[in-house]
């Protein structure tokens, strides 16, 4: 009878305990930094994680905190239709500030791949566009469906080194594929986004 007592005692304690871990890691996870991106086909919000790809994710904040992102754009959109020299073929969006006089004053950061990061790109995920390993600054890019030929040992960069994701949508997908959706030239936007502005989001 003891026995029984304990044991039962046992699997309640777990119980809690395994609830309470949830909402540990629940709280955690939304402690996560959040970013508006304002367009002028409406809102995305992504969170940012710092502690997964801190050089990028810090990066990234630090633009939008001094407002390097103000009235930048998206500029490109890369479809299953539009590559077609392409064998290995994405579909994203790319954003920031399409200027190389002003990109060439913008200091790269080192290339936090995938494998040191553990982000991979998924549906929404945001990660950084980039030349050559290291030399990312400003340009990034959204993710419309899984893409694992842009992660660390991917085929769409001939280095395979991947690119570094540093977030990911959690609303507004739907803007994100409706710019996806309009009308380019060689996957240049005939009619650029405007991208009004971005605000890091209060800590819920």
């Amino acid at each position: 009878m003891n026995l029984f007592r304990n044991t039962s005692w046992h699997k309640a304690s777990l119980f809690i305990l395994a609830i309470l871990l949830t909402g540990v890691l629940s709280c955690k996870h939304s402690s996560n930094t959040q970013v508006r991106i304002d367009t002028s086909m409406g809102e995305i919000v992504v969170e940012i994680y710092p502690e997964l790809a801190p050089v990028t994710a810090q990066n990234f904040l630090e633009h939008v905190e001094k407002g390097t992102y103000s009235n930048s754009l998206f500029y490109r959109v890369v479809r299953m239709d539009n590559q077609p020299h392409n064998e290995v073929k994405i579909e994203v969006i790319q954003g920031g500030l399409f200027d190389d006089d002003i990109l060439d004053t913008k200091a790269p950061i080192i290339h936090e791949s995938t494998e040191l990061s553990g982000i991979l790109h998924t549906d929404g995920v945001i990660s950084m566009a980039r030349m050559e390993p290291g030399t990312a600054s400003t340009e990034f890019f959204i993710c419309i469906g899984d893409q694992p030929s842009l992660d660390f040992g991917g085929k769409r960069n001939p280095d395979g080194q991947g690119f570094a994701a540093f977030g990911k949508v959690i609303r507004g997908m739907e803007v994100v594929r409706a710019i996806q959706a309009k009308p380019d030239e060689d996957q240049y936007l005939i009619e650029k986004v405007n991208i009004l502005g971005m605000t890091v989001l209060p800590a819920r």
